[in-house]
């Protein structure tokens, strides 16, 4: 049921999508499919379990947080949150405030919401220790980060950097491949991939607290997908 419902999504775009080439119509049925699998990560992480949130604010409007950190380049895609707003609240029951909030990474406010996302396409200086300390309490205590690589390259630029900071965060644990059958590939769509604007990785990363998991990161640049209209 739930293949022929992303079908009869799909057939209705086509519908109103101007007339392209082959190729500009493969860009927007690839970027369609981003969308479907950027709102399943929101979707996923606001079903948590009732003892989940202990440390979340109670606000009842999903709001697009993004850690805002010193001396790189922590919103290469400005349009990305706005445009996961828009999606969010067309497509899903969830109600969402419309426009986003900048967050540090050392900030008490970051518990008022259960969901960051953190992203970038350079390096950046280490983050202090109050700024690791206060995240490490935010993901233990309830709040999930999703992180987002806008050029995806191994050991280079940003990765080198978030590499780095997760292993200060949770020093004894390790990035490791979430595996399609973990809930993000299915909750609300079947994905057998991790899209993106590129696609340097078939699969995402995370580290897993208990049956928790606290950081998903992409090395496909996400928010360079949504920064583009579907």
């Amino acid at each position: 049921i739930l293949y022929f419902i992303i079908i009869a999504i799909c057939s209705c775009f086509t519908i109103f999508w101007p007339k392209n080439t082959p190729g500009k119509m493969m860009h927007n049925h690839f970027n369609l499919s981003i969308t479907f699998s950027f709102i399943l990560f929101v979707a996923t992480i606001l079903s948590p379990s009732p003892n989940t949130l202990s440390a979340m604010g109670d606000a009842s409007k999903f709001t697009f947080v993004q850690i805002e950190y010193s001396n790189g380049n922590w919103n290469p895609r400005p349009n990305t949150g706005n445009r996961l707003m828009w999606e969010l609240m067309k497509r899903t029951s969830v109600e969402a405030s419309i426009g986003t909030r900048s967050v540090r990474p050392g900030d008490k406010e970051l518990f008022e919401y259960p969901f960051a996302y953190m992203s970038g396409d350079r390096e950046f200086p280490p983050f202090s220790d109050s700024e690791i300390n206060n995240l490490k309490l935010y993901l233990e205590f309830g709040g999930t980060l999703l992180i987002d690589d806008c050029i995806g390259k191994d050991n280079f630029g940003f990765d080198k950097s978030i590499q780095r900071e997760i292993k200060r965060i949770f020093p004894n644990k390790s990035l490791e491949p979430l595996p399609l059958e973990h809930t993000i590939f299915k909750s609300f769509y079947l994905l057998n991939r991790a899209y993106g604007r590129i696609m340097e990785k078939t699969f995402l990363e995370g580290i897993t607290l208990g049956n928790r998991t606290v950081i998903i990161y992409s090395h496909n640049d996400l928010g360079g997908a949504w920064a583009k209209d579907p």
